[in-house]
């Protein structure tokens, strides 16, 4: 019996000592999976500004421009570095397997004239080392390329400039789409809460006998219509949400929590500008690239009148040779030499090429001209349809919002004449559907004005 006590207790003991090792395990692997684990990605609270700065960090479009504009850098600079001394390294060898034979006169050796004597001159290996340099001093070319080079430079910042601006209205036109959203559930809710409880009102009625059973069945496929109308628009909330980060750069699994309200938004502001500066549209970067892409074709017309000029290098060059039938001994002896010159080269006739070249590049300069006159109405008439397309969204706005009031108050006195009994129930289910019907349309002029808003902002030059 001791020995059964003396036993049971032995594996008592063990499966304790087992039961912590195996708490003491779990904790440390717990521990150590919450270490290692990534931790958790925090929501971004942003402001429309903060999600335009931050697709200008991210956004892919202004990311590549960006580095449009890095690599015009280094063109400017390799152009620079045309004009820097050139040097370069040379290095030969030649193992003559059959040295080369020459037939000298036979008349040299004392032979019969018309005879000859065939003779190998040279050695079996030869070897060269040398440097090679050139300078330019004069090339048309070259000086046009240096006088287009800032010019260069800027035809991509405002390539740079003109996708931050589109960046820019794609995330602000994102954004309010976001906020219009909200705004449409936020109606759906207090609709859904008055209809609700009408609905109750008349379930109750009608259990009382004071209401048909058709009465609380229309209520019924009214409110079972808004909750499927809240549902899509919740659906559609998420979406929007995934195309507004889409637009600013941002991984649509990331958190983003909006700052600015509709209330915040300023639809009117600016408006009394509107026309007032008739040059506006030099300060679109539409006509910036142009005008940049006019003064470029400019400098080729010089480029191309440069081909008739000539070009004037200078060079230099010191080499080794070096000499023997052993391979052993190729680089016992040096045969040196060097010389320093200059090279012009004077074009005389190219078969019409240049002149016909610099004709080209003169019609372009006239049609990039045209262009301009073309872009300049074109930005114009944009202006003027943005500046019509905003006026017609405000007014619509404004007249959707009186009748999102007016259907309100219909309703309100619906129900009441309704609950005195000198209504009828049809007149409550009228109502309730022409106050649906009038918060959509007031949800669509809203975003209509706001999007509206950004086009006219847009074709003024007013976004940067």
């Amino acid at each position: 019996m001791h020995t059964f006590k003396t036993t049971h207790n032995r594996i008592y003991n063990m499966k304790n000592k087992f039961l912590i090792l195996l708490i003491l395990g779990s904790i440390a692997l717990n521990s150590y999976a919450q270490q290692s684990a990534p931790p958790a990605t925090q929501p971004y609270n942003f402001t429309i500004q903060d999600c335009i700065n931050y697709a200008y960090e991210h956004q892919d479009s202004v990311i590549n421009a960006r580095l449009d504009v890095k690599s015009a850098e280094y063109n400017v600079k390799e152009t620079i570095g045309r004009g820097l001394p050139q040097v370069s390294g040379i290095a030969g060898f030649q193992d003559y397997l059959k040295i080369p034979t020459t037939l000298l006169p036979g008349e040299f050796f004392g032979q019969p004239a018309g005879t000859f004597i065939p003779v190998k001159f040279g050695v079996k290996y030869q070897s060269n080392l040398g440097v090679n340099a050139s300078q330019i001093i004069f090339d048309p070319d070259y000086l046009v390329g240096l006088q287009a080079r800032t010019t260069y430079k800027q035809l991509y910042e405002r390539s740079y400039t003109r996708s931050k601006i589109e960046t820019n209205a794609n995330v602000t036109k994102a954004y309010y789409q976001v906020l219009v959203s909200n705004e449409q559930i936020r109606l759906l809710d207090a609709n859904l809460k008055q209809l609700k409880q009408q609905l109750d009102e008349t379930t109750a009625q009608n259990k009382q006998g004071m209401a048909e059973k058709i009465d609380v069945d229309r209520l019924t496929v009214q409110y079972n219509n808004l909750v499927t109308s809240r549902e899509n628009t919740l659906r559609l909330l998420g979406l929007n949400y995934q195309l507004l980060k889409f637009q600013m750069g941002m991984p649509i699994d990331n958190e983003l929590l909006l700052k600015d309200k509709l209330e915040d938004i300023k639809l009117d502001e600016g408006v009394a500008d509107i026309g007032a500066d008739t040059t506006f549209y030099k300060s679109r970067i539409e006509y910036g690239l142009f005008e940049t892409q006019k003064t470029l074709l400019g400098y080729d017309v010089k480029r191309k009148k440069g081909q008739f000029l000539p070009k004037l290098t200078a060079n230099a060059n010191y080499t080794s040779s070096y000499q023997n039938n052993g391979f052993g001994n190729l680089y016992s002896m040096n045969f040196p030499s060097s010389y320093i010159g200059l090279t012009l080269n004077v074009p005389i006739f190219t078969g019409f090429q240049h002149s016909y070249q610099l004709k080209q590049s003169q019609i372009n300069v006239q049609k990039a001209e045209n262009n301009l006159i073309a872009l300049k109405n074109a930005l114009n008439l944009q202006a003027s349809q943005a500046k019509i397309t905003y006026i017609n969204g405000m007014q619509s706005l404004n007249s959707q919002k009186q009748n999102q009031q007016l259907a309100q108050e219909v309703l309100r006195v619906s129900k009441i004449k309704y609950q005195q009994g000198v209504g009828s129930s049809i007149e409550v289910t009228q109502a309730q559907t022409a106050l649906d019907d009038a918060d959509n349309k007031y949800i669509q002029g809203l975003y209509d004005a706001l999007v509206s808003k950004v086009d006219l902002d847009k074709a003024y030059g007013r976004i940067k």
